[in-house]
């Protein structure tokens, strides 16, 4: 039987890998994407959780997308 912490998925009890994500944001007007976010990724449902300190970064990124009012921007994290 597995413990319960950080590398099982609370939503099926699968094993939380390393990998990347691709993190969408509907800005009203336009589009922000980044892609190959790094993220934890249940091996089993796919579910994802970005990092603290990765989320913090990614909404400094949304923020100047704003501040552009670009339609659709897309980056590469």
């Amino acid at each position: 039987m597995k413990k319960v912490g950080e590398s099982v998925c609370p939503v099926c009890g699968g094993s939380k890998v390393p990998g990347k994500t691709t993190f969408t944001v509907d800005l009203g007007f336009g589009l922000f994407v980044a892609r190959d976010v790094p993220a934890l990724v249940c091996s089993q449902c796919g579910e994802e959780w970005i990092d603290d300190s990765v989320a913090r970064q990614l909404e400094e990124h949304v923020k100047e997308a704003r501040e552009r009012e670009h339609q659709f921007e897309v980056v590469k994290f």
